[in-house]
């Protein structure tokens, strides 16, 4: 016959459950938390939106290029990488990575590097401030 588990062992078990479903509900309410204060931040800085961001990059082929975190098959290998590109340095190799010269580079790539890779795609001066306000959210 076999053993049946004493009370205590029932108790700690029950109280480890608890405790690992209370650190899950914790993490997925701080990544939560974080993924939106990000969002917030990126469309205060870009006064874009980044769900008309996330449309855009898709709309303009960004992902044929480049790999862009969070956008379906935008697993590209001609562009960099843009993963993190929210807290680089620099954008384009030498350009200020700034909300504005950001919006610029989306729009006019070829007039602030003349001779770059990054083609002239006529992106508007909405879609810019959309998709930087996407990849700003992406830290």
């Amino acid at each position: 016959m076999p053993k049946r588990p004493s009370s205590a062992m029932l108790f700690l078990a029950a109280l480890t459950l608890l405790s690992i479903v209370a650190a899950l509900v914790g993490g997925i309410t701080l990544y939560v938390e974080t993924r939106n204060k990000a969002e917030t931040q990126a469309e205060a800085m870009t006064r874009g939106h980044v769900a008309d961001g996330r449309a855009a990059i898709t709309l303009y082929g960004c992902g044929s290029c480049h790999l862009i975190p969070g956008i379906h098959g935008a697993n590209g290998k001609v562009g960099p990488d843009l993963t993190g590109v929210a807290l680089r340095a620099s954008i384009a190799g030498s350009l200020s990575n700034d909300p504005e010269t950001m919006i610029r580079w989306l729009q006019h790539p070829q007039r602030l590097r003349p001779g770059s890779g990054m083609p002239e795609q006529g992106v508007s001066a909405t879609a810019a401030r959309n998709m930087a306000a996407y990849l700003y959210s992406k830290r």
